[in-house]
């Protein structure tokens, strides 16, 4: 498909810049096939049935955004992807002040040497310290990796982002982007639901830098997906093909959740245990085999994210959900309203 048929025009005053407080008073666009329905989040159990079976992403954002200096210049650094404990790809602004061989300098106690160069600003350092002190010393000298569109003051210490830019559920960490359905969610809208009959179950998926990348070609056969490690242990692979057996519909909360579990589903639909890396691309014409039900917030245009809920929900649908959602004024992105999504009928 043509890229430019994901394309639509959005005001700059749409972008959120900070969540709703409290979080579950976000705004919620209920998406069916024949109506759409303005609710809250809060709302989000009267909208859902018993026995239904709720997938979170438990992934912690990591402190991946590192300020160094290779000399007398400065390094902007995010990692990743780890391909050992201190061995990561990164993506360094400007890279085309590091060669292979250069230090980065981040603090005394805290260095990288720069063993290759790769496409795109890549590039995969070593780092310096004890293995199993590398994320505390991110906690100290690293900042959340905030989207490109989240603009914050310099000098401004991003102390409020370490908690915003982090959901109830993060547990495991990995992630250099949040998984934002998630963030919506407090403890007590998770009551709530559990008074409704709504089972949850907890998946991992580390997002990656590359979900912030954008589609540069003109065709979406053309684009590549960066690779992400997941993780759905066998007991919940067990759990959801219990619930799929009873009849039960799945709710995918975000599309890192939907796709770590569409990466462990067979085409019978038969869920497995699956831990690795997925570079799996959803667009139109995808046959969903796991979700029924999806929540996600509103995403950028021309984006891979705003490809999977139209394949989700339709892309008519969506073009005409996200006009919507533009002209009554929802926030956009990772920090605004969300989207409740039914599938479209295969």
């Amino acid at each position: 498909m043509k890229v430019d048929e994901f394309d639509f025009q959005l005001p700059p005053d749409r972008i959120a810049d900070r969540p709703a407080m409290p979080r579950d008073s976000a705004r919620l666009l209920t998406v069916l096939p024949d109506r759409l329905e303005d609710r809250l989040i809060s709302q989000l159990p009267d909208l859902l049935q018993p026995g239904d079976l709720m997938v979170v992403n438990d992934t912690r954002v990591i402190p991946a955004r590192l300020q160094g200096r290779r000399g007398q210049a400065g390094i902007e650094i995010t990692v990743h992807q780890p391909l050992t404990p201190l061995r990561w790809l990164a993506f360094a602004r400007p890279a085309k002040k590091l060669a292979a061989g250069d230090q980065v300098i981040f603090a005394d106690d805290f260095t990288a040497t720069v063993l290759a160069k790769q496409e795109g600003g890549e590039v995969l350092l070593d780092f310096s310290c004890p293995a199993d002190d590398f994320f505390a010393a991110l906690q100290r000298h690293g900042a959340m990796p905030l989207p490109p569109y989240i603009k914050r003051p310099k000098g401004q210490d991003g102390s409020r982002d370490h908690s915003d830019y982090q959901t109830l559920f993060a547990r495991e960490p990995g992630a250099v982007a949040a998984p934002t359905a998630g963030l919506h969610f407090t403890p007590t809208l998770l009551e709530a639901l559990a008074r409704r009959g709504i089972e949850r179950l907890a998946v991992t998926l580390h997002v990656g830098a590359g979900t912030f990348l954008p589609v540069r070609v003109a065709d979406t056969s053309q684009h590549r997906m960066h690779g992400e490690r997941g993780c759905l242990t066998a007991e919940a692979a067990v759990r959801l093909n219990d619930a799929k057996a009873a009849g039960r519909r799945i709710l995918a909360v975000g599309s890192t959740a939907l796709r770590l579990l569409e990466s462990a589903t067979d085409a019978q639909g038969r869920v497995f245990a699956f831990d690795g890396s997925t570079d799996i691309f959803i667009t139109p014409g995808y046959r969903f085999r796991s979700a029924d039900l999806m929540l996600t917030n509103f995403h950028l245009p021309r984006s891979t994210l705003f490809m999977l809920v139209a394949a989700f929900a339709g892309l008519p649908r969506m073009h005409q959900a996200y006009a919507h959602a533009i002209e009554t004024g929802y926030r956009f992105y990772s920090y605004g309203d969300a989207t409740l999504l039914q599938r479209l009928a295969q």
